[in-house]
C-alpha cells in the first residue's frame, strides 16, 4: 500500500489488517512508554490547509510513538497565504525530505492529485479532502465498533451483521461517505437519517437504506450502534433547516431519545461535537457514549497506517 486516499480503495484483507495492527499499537499507547523505534530517522509532515485539532495532533501523536520526526504544517502564516500552490508547497516539503505527507484541504480530490500527479514520491494520507472522504476516521470508527462489542480479543473479527445508523449532515459530511465504504466493506448493514435537504440529490446510490424521521429509523432499524454527524455550518451557502432548535428537536439524539436507546446501543460521534444541536450533554457524556474512546483509538488507527505505509521502506 502507497496511499491511503479512500475508503472505498481498501479491501476487506487490507481492513482487517490495518485494524488488527491497530490493537497491537493500542497495547503499545498503554504502556509507561509509549514509544516503538519503527520509523526512526523518517519525517512526517502535517501539511494542514483546514483547521484541525483531533486529526492533527493525532497523527502528530502517531508518528511520533513510531519515533518519526514530525513537522506541523498550516495554511496560516505560511507561503499559502501569499499564493503558493498545493503543487509547489508539496515539492517544498518533499525537497526537505518528507517521506509522507498527511494532507487535509478544502478541495475534494485535494490528496488523490498529490499521490498520483508525480508532484512527489512520498507516501499520501487522505486526512479530510472537501466533501468527499476522510478514511482514517472511518478505521477508527469501526475499529471503536469492534472493540467495544468483540472485546480486546477482536483481532481477525469483522462487522458481520453489525447494524450502523448514520444520523444527520450526509450532504457535507466526509466522515459519512469514508464510513458507508469501509463499514459495508467489513459486512456491517449500514442506514442513514437525515432530512432530505441533508441527504445527497439521489440518496439511493449512497445507501440503499434511508429514513426520513429519526425516531422511525431508531425503531424500525434497530442499530447497534448510532453515529451522530456534526452540522456542518461552515460548508453551508443556504438553509438546510428552519432553525437550530427544530434540527435538534427532529435529528439530534436528545437526552429523551438516548434514554430510550437500549444500554447495549453505542453512541458516536466523530467530533468537534455541537452539544445542543446534533447532540445532547446527556447523549455525549452517557456510559455508552464512545466519544473519547474514538479520538483515542485514533492514535492506534493512524500508528497502524504509518506503520502499513511506512515501514516496509526501511527493508
Amino acid at each position: 500500500m502507497k496511499h491511503l486516499i479512500s475508503a472505498a480503495d481498501l479491501s476487506l484483507d487490507v481492513t482487517l489488517a490495518l485494524l488488527d495492527t491497530a490493537e497491537e499499537m493500542s497495547i503499545v499507547n498503554e504502556r509507561e512508554i509509549k514509544k516503538l523505534p519503527t520509523l526512526r530517522g523518517r519525517t512526517v509532515v502535517n501539511l494542514f490547509f483546514e483547521d484541525s485539532t483531533r486529526t492533527r495532533i493525532s497523527f502528530e501523536l502517531a508518528a511520533k510513538r513510531l519515533s518519526a520526526d514530525v513537522i506541523g504544517f498550516t495554511a496560516k502564516g505560511s507561503s499559502v497565504s501569499k499564493g503558493e500552490s498545493l503543487k509547489d508547497t508539496a515539492q517544498t516539503l518533499e525537497a526537505m525530505g518528507a517521506d509522507a505527507v498527511i494532507v487535509r484541504h478544502h478541495a475534494s480530490g485535494a490528496a488523490q492529485n498529490l499521490a498520483t500527479a508525480g508532484w512527489i514520491s512520498a507516501h499520501v494520507v487522505n486526512a479530510g479532502d472537501g466533501k468527499h472522504e476522510h478514511p482514517t476516521q472511518a478505521l477508527l470508527d469501526a475499529f471503536t465498533i469492534r472493540k467495544r462489542l468483540h472485546g480486546a480479543g477482536s483481532t481477525g473479527k469483522n462487522l458481520a451483521g453489525v447494524r450502523v445508523l448514520i444520523v444527520g449532515d450526509v450532504l457535507h459530511s466526509r466522515v459519512a461517505r469514508s464510513n458507508l465504504h469501509l463499514l459495508r466493506t467489513l459486512g456491517a448493514h449500514v442506514a442513514v437519517a437525515a432530512p432530505a435537504t441533508l441527504l445527497p440529490a439521489t440518496p439511493d446510490a449512497l445507501v440503499a437504506e434511508h429514513y426520513f424521521d429519526l425516531d422511525e429509523a431508531i425503531a424500525k432499524f434497530k442499530p447497534d450502534a448510532v453515529m451522530m454527524l456534526r452540522v456542518q455550518l461552515e460548508r453551508m451557502s443556504a438553509s438546510f433547516f428552519p432553525s437550530a432548535q427544530e434540527y435538534s428537536a427532529n435529528w439530534g439524539l436528545t437526552r429523551e431519545r438516548a434514554v430510550a436507546l437500549p444500554a447495549t446501543t453505542l453512541i458516536m460521534h466523530p467530533g468537534p461535537m455541537n452539544r445542543g444541536l446534533e447532540i445532547s450533554s446527556y447523549a455525549a457524556d452517557a456510559p455508552q457514549s464512545t466519544v473519547l474512546d474514538q479520538v483515542r483509538n485514533g492514535i492506534s488507527v493512524r500508528m497502524s497506517t504509518l506503520y502499513h505505509l511506512m515501514a516496509g521502506d526501511q527493508q
